[in-house]
């Protein structure tokens, strides 16, 4: 792509994509084409597009138009993973994400739940809901001198376990494969016991579908904390029902599975979790985040370098 002077993108035109249209369009050599990421159809000119960015809530929804972009070289992601899109996107176009741009939102959410949960603030919100003045009536915990094992060593994982560190906790990660500080998941296994919270960060693939199952869950500590920011299918939810009902394991789920979680859905009533609504990264100026790094890869794509976040396997 070295040298072209119109790369055509197409950009959503739904409000919380605006301020992609302003970061992407001042790319040079770029021109932005908004779209309607509901629509089934493309006018001649969104059909002329070399890239395409869904949008980050419901990302699925453009995949439909793959097929009417016979000029397409790129899709570029707005999440973490790429779990939604990588089994329709074709070997011969780019495939890469917003690696980096969920970091600190993400980050935070781990932490504040961690803290939320050994601190006891579920316990005494309800103290406060009944006026009750609940000095000693619950068990609280520090987070100083915890081992926290972190599946998922990207760029989440990585801001989680410098995050930790202030807080005198000693944070274990574990990717695909080893590197460096960081454990290969043939290692995983061996490393669940001794650890007092596991946080997962991993994206959904065909070898962290699952991965938290009963197995796993047997194999940690008595009262462990398990901490979900990663994708919902990664647990067995059945299995994890199983653990909190045996009040042996706590757990903060920002994603679940099924999800949206149904009213009346057992974990809910499971004593020891907290669940948000797959929120970790709604906080102010998080789309922009994202937006900024999908242009750092449009811009790799455009000068004919290899985007730092393409996903592995497919062409460039």
């Amino acid at each position: 792509m070295t040298g072209r002077v119109n790369l055509k993108v197409l950009v959503s035109n739904e409000q919380d994509d605006l301020v992609g249209h302003e970061i992407l369009g001042a790319l040079p050599g770029v021109s932005i084409l908004p779209y309607d990421p509901n629509e089934k159809d493309l006018r001649a000119e969104q059909r002329t597009a070399n890239v395409l960015l869904p949008p980050y809530r419901s990302s699925h929804r453009p995949i439909p138009l793959l097929r009417l972009l016979p000029e397409l070289r790129m899709v570029q992601l707005l999440s973490a993973g790429a779990d939604e899109w990588a089994g329709d996107v074709p070997e011969d176009v780019v495939l890469a994400t917003a690696r980096g741009g969920h970091s600190g939102p993400v980050g935070e959410w781990v932490l504040s739940a961690i803290l939320t949960q050994l601190r006891q603030w579920p316990a005494l919100v309800r103290f406060q809901d009944s006026a009750v003045w609940a000095h000693r009536k619950f068990d609280a915990d520090t987070l100083a001198g915890k081992r926290v094992l972190i599946v998922g060593a990207g760029g989440i994982g990585t801001a989680v376990a410098r995050m930790l560190e202030p807080f005198g906790a000693t944070a274990t990660l574990v990717a695909s494969t080893a590197r460096g500080d960081v454990h290969g998941a043939n290692e995983l296994s061996g490393l669940i016991g001794g650890h007092q919270i596991v946080v997962i960060t991993a994206p959904l693939t065909d070898a962290t579908r699952g991965l938290v199952d009963a197995a796993f869950l047997a194999a940690m500590d008595d009262g462990a904390l398990l901490v979900n920011a990663g994708r919902g299918q990664i647990v067995d939810t059945d299995a994890l029902v199983a653990e909190l009902d045996k009040q042996r394991l706590r757990a903060a789920l920002d994603v679940t599975d099924p999800e949206p979680l149904p009213s009346d859905h057992p974990l809910w009533a499971c004593p020891g979790v907290i669940i948000s609504p797959h929120s970790a990264r709604t906080v102010p100026g998080t789309n922009a985040l994202c937006y900024s790094v999908a242009a750092e890869q449009i811009r790799a794509f455009v000068d004919g370098r290899t985007p730092e976040n393409l996903v592995s396997g497919r062409g460039a």
